[in-house]
């Protein structure tokens, strides 16, 4: 069994969305909805769905998807943004690599929205990047074995690039496989905030984790936006600022 955990924040309407693609295909699988939110109805959504709820007091992605982990009940647990289509095939191709038993964990390759004509050049780029770096981000569904997941301590209780430092950790502690088909993440951080803003943001917060800068300071300079949002009373979702195509 697969448990597939979605973290949210403020952002019923995507974790309706997603809902609505997953329970359908969810088989014999668990979904559980780690929530933080505080300002609308996203655990009733989650509820209504058919999704076990497990409530977070706060929004922390690495703590989130740690606190529907250890609620998890299947061998394999499977970490799912609610901005990253997830489909039958996916999970059947999660249950094809996980009969090697030296596969610990691992990943799917991603695909550019096909309207983005311009940058389809890059995808087998990207593809040869990611099946030689094997560095994960959490818009590619990262999966791991749960008894893996609890002996390597879970993800660090870090606010922001929670997926970076685990998946360093996950490819030292074993096999990692990339898989296809691959995944499509939404663009609607590009279309609010712009394709180009977007894309250096998100590079310089990568390379200033990697220069040291705290994940908490992190999260206050990417989240600055999300927080003028609620305030309005619109909605922000968790899975928002990702490393998207």
């Amino acid at each position: 069994m697969i448990s597939i955990v979605i973290p949210c924040w403020n952002d019923a309407t995507a974790l309706k969305e997603a809902l609505g693609r997953i329970m359908p295909i969810a088989g014999g699988h668990e979904v559980i909805v780690a929530d933080a939110s505080t300002t609308d109805d996203s655990a009733a959504v989650a509820r209504s769905a058919g999704a076990r709820v497990v409530k977070c007091e706060r929004p922390n992605r690495g703590r989130q998807m740690n606190t529907g982990a250890a609620a998890a009940a299947g061998d394999v647990i499977l970490f799912q943004h609610t901005d990253t289509e997830l489909g039958a095939d996916h999970l059947a191709s999660i249950e094809r690599a996980m009969t090697d038993p030296q596969v610990v964990g691992g990943a799917f390759h991603r695909k550019f929205d096909p309207r983005h004509k311009g940058r389809q050049w890059l995808v087998p780029v990207v593809r040869r990047w990611q099946a030689w770096r094997k560095n994960f981000y959490g818009d590619q569904s990262i999966f791991v074995r749960r008894g893996h997941f609890e002996k390597m301590g879970g993800y660090a209780a870090i606010a922001l690039m929670e997926d970076l430092e685990f998946s360093a950790r996950l490819k030292r502690s074993g096999k990692v496989v990339i898989l296809d088909p691959p995944l499509l993440s939404s663009a609607r951080r590009h279309r609010r905030h712009g394709k180009l803003g977007v894309t250096i943001e998100n590079m310089a917060m990568i390379a200033l984790f990697k220069l040291g800068v705290s994940p908490d300071t992190l999260h206050r300079w990417y989240y600055r936006k999300a927080r003028k949002l609620v305030g309005r009373g619109e909605t922000s979702a968790l899975g928002e600022p990702e490393i998207t195509c």
